[in-house]
């Protein structure tokens, strides 16, 4: 979609088209109101500054769409696919590798209450390990900080995909 064709959708079809990129409705009903956007950066910084800060709540919203990191997304739904696209991106790597990221998954899991979220895009498998290794180490506080954070990543670069 082009930024002009979202531009000029209804209000229903707009938030539609958004939710995919983050299943939070302030977050979508805020990105919907302030349209027009006069450029993609205009839009995208909207979308940043929209979604800071999180509630507990819009968090684990939008934490039940992600799958575990490692694994593939089930489902037909455009988070599904989108999901899939991005963990498709990680490549293959050595079994250890995805036996140890499965090891800090669960981990991480039992300590924080839900899946480990991370901006895969740009990121390897080993990377994405060290940085779920880092955050067991985070007080609950903190980490929640760093979810929201991979959250409004993980939405941005959505959103660019959806307007290329």
């Amino acid at each position: 979609m082009e930024l002009t064709e979202f531009n000029t959708l209804d209000r229903a079809s707009a938030a539609a088209a958004l939710r995919p990129a983050l299943e939070v409705r302030r977050w979508v009903d805020g990105l919907v109101e302030h349209r027009p956007y006069a450029s993609t950066a205009q839009l995208l910084e909207t979308a940043r500054s929209t979604a800071d800060p999180f509630t507990d709540e819009e968090i684990d919203r939008a934490l039940s769409h992600h799958p575990m990191i490692g694994r593939r997304a089930e489902g037909d739904s455009a988070e599904a696919e989108l999901s899939r696209g991005e963990q498709a991106s990680l490549g293959d790597a050595d079994e250890t590798v995805r036996a140890e990221l499965e090891r800090a998954n669960l981990e991480y899991q039992e300590r924080f209450g839900h899946v480990f979220l991370i901006r895969a895009a740009g990121r390897s498998l080993s990377e994405i390990l060290s940085e779920a290794r880092r955050r067991l180490t985070n007080p609950p506080e903190d980490e929640r900080r760093e979810v929201a954070e991979q959250l409004r990543q993980i939405a941005v670069l959505r959103l660019e995909g959806m307007l290329a």
